[in-house]
């Protein structure tokens, strides 16, 4: 096994194909497969599976991938420390949030690391999926609720605060059931959620116009007169024409944490990125 093979391997599994690892090492494609077999021989593993859209990681290939990375960070130090720049990293960090989180919290944390670290290429993976850190899907997630996984290591980050808007020129609900109410809320999908559970409760008999998995769409139907919405009080403090109301209980608030596997806990640039969002956001 040579370090060589190990580079294409790295570069295979980042773009995707051979054509596009070929242009990123100035090698031929054909020279690109050729050491990948020879590395695939050498470790008896088959790394790639070889589809119609490119090359994807088989399970064997994404754990070679947490330690071949880790080689190359010692490696890429060892250079820096030689040229004098050792204060900056370089490779790739696939981040998950939900869109709301990415867009409101993490964006302003990215765009200060970008500057400090621009040799770092941030992917910001937006989606109420839950990413797998152990199947190397992303290599950081933010999450509501705690992480199960065994093999990652979390810590609860913030707390957000919630609170239920209405557009300023109309009437509040009247106490009681709710009943002739219009709500915005959550998709069904996210029905278990603890705010979606708090309103129906609030509200048992208020009528649901729109469901939605996006808190930025809630925020503009809301502020267009379509109903009631629970948002952030990030976003609703700051929405013109809306204002916040009292329903007689305040909703719930939401936990944030963030995990990582622990193989990577030694990856420079994940731990330079994590230490800055801990920086600006833990609470």
């Amino acid at each position: 096994m040579e370090w060589s093979d190990l580079r294409v391997f790295l570069a295979i599994a980042r773009e995707g194909t051979l054509g596009g690892a070929a242009r990123k090492l100035h090698q031929s494609q054909p020279t690109m497969g050729r050491r990948l077999r020879a590395l695939e021989r050498a470790l008896d593993q088959t790394l790639f599976q070889r589809t119609d859209e490119g090359f994807v990681l088989t399970d064997e290939g994404s754990a070679v991938l947490s330690h071949v990375e880790r080689i190359e960070e010692e490696a890429l130090a060892f250079q820096r420390r030689l040229a004098g720049q050792d204060k900056h990293f370089d490779g790739m960090l696939r981040i998950a949030s939900s869109d709301w989180f990415g867009e409101h919290l993490l964006a302003p944390v990215l765009a200060e690391f970008a500057a400090a670290q621009p040799r770092v290429v941030v992917e910001l993976l937006t989606s109420p999926r839950n990413y797998s850190l152990s199947r190397r899907e992303a290599d950081m997630a933010f999450r509501i609720r705690p992480f199960a996984e065994p093999d990652v290591v979390s810590r609860r980050l913030m707390s957000i605060s919630y609170g239920v808007y209405l557009r300023s020129d109309m009437k509040p609900p009247r106490a009681g059931d709710g009943a002739g109410t219009r709500v915005i809320t959550m998709d069904t999908a996210s029905g278990a959620m603890p705010d979606v559970v708090w309103l129906k409760r609030i509200l048992p008999k208020a009528q649901v116009v729109s469901r939605s998995s996006n808190r930025d769409v809630h925020a503009r139907l809301c502020a267009d007169g379509v109903g009631i919405a629970l948002l952030p009080t990030l976003t609703g403090d700051a929405l013109a024409g809306v204002e916040r109301i009292d329903l007689g209980e305040d909703p719930p608030g939401c936990e944030v944490w963030v995990g990582y596997h622990r193989d990577q806990r030694r990856l420079a640039r994940l731990r330079a990125l994590l230490d800055l969002v801990i920086a600006r956001l833990a609470n």
